[in-house]
C-alpha cells in the first residue's frame, strides 16, 4: 500500500493483531510481570497511541468460566432439621411435655373449681336476660329489621326505584320468615308440652338445664365474659429488622452508626428472623472490620437499644462461619429468671463418665454438657456465685459411674460435699492443717498413680490400647487398674497459698494436669480467689475446660477462661452479684465460649443420687478406700495392704477359703481397720483387685458339711504378683 509523502503507511493486519492482543485477558505467565510493572512500548504503534500507560487493570471485564454447578450449590447449602432439636434430645423432650402437661392440667382445674361456685352461679343470673335478648333477636329477624335503616336512606333521598326494590325484598323476606317463626314456635311449644307431661324425669331436667345454660350464655355482656383467664401470657415485642437496626446503630459502631445516618441499614440479615427457642434470632453479617467481640463488647448498650432486660440479650459468633457473623438472640425472659434448672441425671440410676456430664442451659434453653474424661476442670467466682453447686453437679455425675474412682476434698469446711462422702475414696472437709495437708497428699499420691498409669498403658498391647490412653474397655478391666479417677478440690486456693503445703502441691497438680489426661485421672478445682498465689499459672495455663462465674474484674477472667478472654468479648464480669448466680461462661466444653445456668442439685437431691451411686457400687464391688472405712492412704506413716493381710491368714496350705472366715481373721489381725467385717466386705473389697468369690465347701465349726462363698489362694497369690509388676514398672 502507497501513500504520499505526508501520510504513513500502516498495515492494517499489524494494527489489528496489536489491538487484539492489548485487549486479550490471558495473565503474563511472566514471574516478573507485577501490578507496579509497566506495560512494554509496541514496535509497530498506532499514529493515535498515547504514551501514558494508564492504570494497570487487575479484575477481568467478564469472568472467563461460569461459577458453581448445581450440584455445589445444593452441597454447599445449608439443611434445616426435619425434626427439630428440643424433640430429637430425649431431656428436652421430657421437659417440654412435662410443662405441656402442667399447663393443661393447671387450666382443668382453674376452670373445675370456679364451675360450681362461679360459673354456673352467673349463668342462673344471666339467664333472664338471654332468654329475652333471643325473643329480641328472633323478633328483628322475622321483621327484617336489620335492613330498616337502608330503606330509610332511600326514602328519604328520593331514590323512588332503589326504596321500591328494597321495599318488594323486604316484602318477600318477612313472608318467608314469619312462616318459619310461627312454624318454629309451634315446635318449641309441642316439644315444651311433651317434656312436661311425657317425659323422664332425667330428660326434663337435662332440657331445663340445657335451655337456663344457652339462655346464661346469650346473655353475657360483651365486657363481662363468663370463665376467667387461667393463664395470662406475659406480651413481648416482637423482634423485626427495624428494631434490630436501630439498636445496632446506637451501640457506637462507627461502621454501622455512619451507615444508617445515611438511610442505609448497615448490617445484612442473612436469613428471617424466627423464633428459636423462647427468644427470637437474627443471623446478620457485620460490616467490613466489625466483629462480634465488638458487638459482645457494647451487650449492654445493645440490650438498651433493643429495651430488653440485660439478661435477654445474647449476641454470639456462629463457629461455622466468618468473624463477622453474628448470631444475636432475643429471649423473652430473663436467663436470671428462668428459675431453678433441673438435672436431667437427677433421677437416672447410672451414667457412663465416658459421655458427657449435663451441666446446665444456655440462654435459648438447649441442654449443655460437658465432657470430664480426657479433660481438667477449673471453675471459678465470686463467693456465693454457685460455683460449690457447680462442682456438686459434676462430682454427681462421675459419682453415677460405679468404675469411678472418687477422691473429694472440700476445703471450705462446710459440709457442702458431705452427702457424697459415702462414695468417695478419698474424702476430707475442712480448712485446718490436717485437712490441707490431706489434700496435698492425694495431689502427690495421684502424682504417684500418674506414672504407674504410663508405665500401664505402656505395656499394653497396641490392639487393646491403641491411641496409648484410657478407654471403657480398658476401664471394665479391673485387674488393669485403669478405672477413671475424679479428684475434686474445692475452695483449692486455701490449699495452693498454703505456706507449707502450697508449693509442692503446685507442681503435683500442675503434673497431674499435664499427664493425666490420657490416662484416666481428672482434677476438678474450684476457686474464689483466682491469682497467681492461690492458682498457679502452670494450673491455669494447662486446663482444657472452664467454668467462670461473676468474677470481680479482667485479671480474675482471664485467669480462669484464658489470656485474652475478656479481649474478645467473653466477660464473667458482665454478670450482676446474686442476680445471675448459676449463670457463667463455659469454655473448651464447645467450640465456642456459651454462657450456661448450671443445673441446680440441692442437698436432699445429692443424698438421694449418693445412695443410688452407693447402691451401684456396692452390687458392683467398687467400693473402695474411705467409703469401706479403711484408713486414708498416706504419704508417710505406716500403712496397710489388704492383700498382704489377707495372705497372712490364709495360710498356703488353705487352697480355698470361705470369706466370713477371712473377715474373722482379718479382725483378729488388725481390729483397728478390719473390726466388724463381715463376709460380704471381704467381696466387695476383694472384688477391684480382680479376686472373684465362688462357692466353696467346707466344714463348719460344728462339723457339717457345707458351700458358702470364697476365694480360691491362687487367684490371691496371682492378683498379689500382677500389683506387684506394676508398681516395679512404675
Amino acid at each position: 500500500m502507497t501513500a504520499d509523502s505526508k501520510g504513513d503507511v500502516v498495515d492494517l493486519d499489524k494494527a489489528r493483531t496489536a489491538r487484539a492482543e492489548s485487549t486479550d485477558d490471558t495473565p503474563d505467565p511472566s514471574p516478573d510481570a507485577s501490578a507496579d510493572s509497566k506495560p512494554t512500548e509496541s514496535a509497530d504503534q498506532g499514529a493515535g497511541e498515547s504514551d501514558d500507560p494508564g492504570p494497570t487493570l487487575v479484575d477481568r471485564p467478564a469472568p472467563t468460566q461460569s461459577g458453581p454447578g448445581i450440584i455445589d450449590r445444593i452441597r454447599d447449602s445449608k439443611r434445616l432439621d426435619v425434626i427439630p432439636v428440643w424433640m430429637k434430645s430425649g431431656p428436652e423432650f421430657k421437659d417440654a411435655m412435662g410443662w405441656l402437661a402442667g399447663h393443661v392440667g393447671h387450666t382443668v382445674a382453674f376452670h373445675a373449681v370456679r364451675v360450681p361456685f362461679l360459673y354456673l352461679p352467673k349463668l342462673l343470673w344471666r339467664s333472664p336476660r338471654g332468654a329475652l335478648s333471643i325473643l329480641g333477636k328472633v323478633g328483628r329477624w322475622s321483621v327484617d329489621a336489620e335492613g330498616e335503616a337502608l330503606r330509610q336512606y332511600t326514602a328519604t333521598s328520593e331514590r323512588v326505584d332503589e326504596y321500591l326494590k328494597l321495599s318488594r325484598q323486604r316484602d318477600r323476606r318477612v313472608r318467608l320468615r314469619m312462616i318459619l317463626t310461627v312454624l318454629g314456635a309451634v315446635s318449641a311449644l309441642g316439644l315444651g308440652l311433651f317434656l312436661v307431661f311425657g317425659a323422664e324425669p332425667m330428660t326434663q331436667v337435662i332440657a331445663v338445664a340445657v335451655a337456663v345454660l344457652g339462655c346464661g350464655l346469650a346473655g353475657a355482656p360483651a365486657d363481662a365474659p363468663l370463665a376467667a383467664r387461667a393463664v395470662i401470657k406475659t406480651e413481648v415485642q416482637k423482634l423485626t429488622s427495624d428494631i434490630v437496626v436501630k439498636a445496632m446503630a446506637s451501640i457506637g459502631i462507627g461502621q454501622i452508626a455512619s451507615a444508617v445516618a445515611k438511610g442505609l441499614d448497615g448490617i445484612k440479615f442473612v436469613s428471617p428472623i424466627t423464633r428459636e427457642g423462647p427468644g427470637w434470632r437474627a443471623d446478620i453479617d457485620l460490616p467490613l472490620g466489625v466483629t462480634v467481640a465488638d458487638v459482645a463488647d457494647r451487650r449492654a448498650r445493645l440490650a438498651s437499644g433493643l429495651r430488653r432486660p440485660l439478661g435477654c440479650v445474647w449476641p454470639d459468633a456462629d463457629p461455622n462461619e466468618h468473624e463477622g457473623r453474628l448470631i444475636l438472640w432475643v429471649g423473652d425472659r430473663d436467663l436470671s429468671k428462668t428459675g431453678i434448672v433441673k438435672w436431667s441425671l437427677a433421677n437416672a440410676r447410672r451414667h457412663d463418665i465416658f459421655k458427657r456430664v449435663p451441666f446446665g442451659i444456655d440462654p435459648r434453653g438447649r441442654a449443655q454438657s460437658v465432657p470430664m474424661i480426657q479433660h481438667n476442670i477449673l471453675v471459678g467466682s465470686l463467693p456465693g456465685q454457685g460455683k460449690t453447686a457447680s462442682v456438686r453437679v459434676l462430682a454427681c455425675g462421675a459419682a453415677m459411674d460405679p468404675s469411678v474412682e472418687l477422691w473429694l476434698h472440700e476445703n471450705k469446711g462446710t459440709g457442702d460435699l458431705d452427702s457424697l462422702e459415702c462414695v468417695s475414696h478419698r474424702f476430707v472437709s475442712g480448712i485446718d492443717d490436717d485437712s490441707i495437708k490431706y489434700a496435698a497428699d492425694s495431689l502427690k499420691l495421684l502424682r504417684e498413680e500418674v506414672m504407674r498409669r504410663a508405665a500401664a498403658i505402656k505395656k499394653l498391647p497396641r490392639d487393646l490400647c491403641p491411641d496409648k490412653r484410657v478407654t471403657r474397655a480398658i476401664a471394665d478391666k479391673r485387674s488393669l487398674k485403669l478405672w477413671p479417677l475424679v479428684g475434686v478440690f474445692d475452695e483449692c486456693q486455701n490449699l495452693f497459698a498454703h505456706p507449707k503445703y502450697g508449693k509442692q502441691a503446685g507442681d503435683d497438680a500442675e503434673f497431674i494436669i499435664k499427664l493425666g489426661r490420657a490416662l484416666g485421672v481428672i482434677l476438678v478445682l474450684a476457686t474464689q480467689r483466682p491469682d497467681k498465689d492461690s492458682l498457679p499459672t502452670g494450673i491455669s495455663g494447662n486446663v482444657s475446660i472452664r467454668f467462670a462465674l461473676k468474677v470481680a474484674g479482667q485479671v480474675e477472667n482471664d485467669m480462669i477462661l484464658g489470656t485474652s478472654a475478656y479481649k474478645n468479648g467473653v466477660r464473667a464480669t458482665s454478670f450482676r452479684p446474686e442476680i445471675d448466680a448459676g449463670n457463667g461462661y463455659l469454655a473448651g466444653a464447645t467450640a465456642l465460649p456459651v454462657v450456661v445456668r448450671t443445673a441446680y442439685l440441692d442437698d436432699n437431691a445429692t443424698h438421694a443420687i449418693a445412695q443410688r451411686a452407693y447402691a451401684l457400687r456396692k452390687a458392683e464391688g467398687t467400693l473402695s478406700g474411705h467409703a469401706l472405712g479403711e484408713e486414708a492412704e498416706s504419704t508417710s506413716g505406716p500403712s496397710y495392704d489388704l492383700l498382704a493381710d489377707v495372705a497372712a491368714v490364709v495360710p498356703p496350705s488353705e487352697e480355698r477359703v470361705w470369706n466370713e472366715r477371712i473377715a474373722a481373721r482379718l479382725a483378729e489381725l488388725r481390729p483397728e481397720v478390719y473390726g466388724g467385717w463381715k463376709g460380704e466386705n471381704v467381696t466387695s473389697a476383694l472384688k477391684p483387685h480382680g479376686i472373684k468369690t465362688r462357692g466353696v465347701a467346707g466344714m463348719t465349726d460344728n462339723g457339717e458339711r457345707t458351700t458358702r462363698r470364697g476365694i480360691v489362694r491362687e487367684d490371691l497369690t496371682k492378683a498379689i504378683a500382677e500389683r506387684d509388676e506394676n508398681r516395679g514398672a512404675a
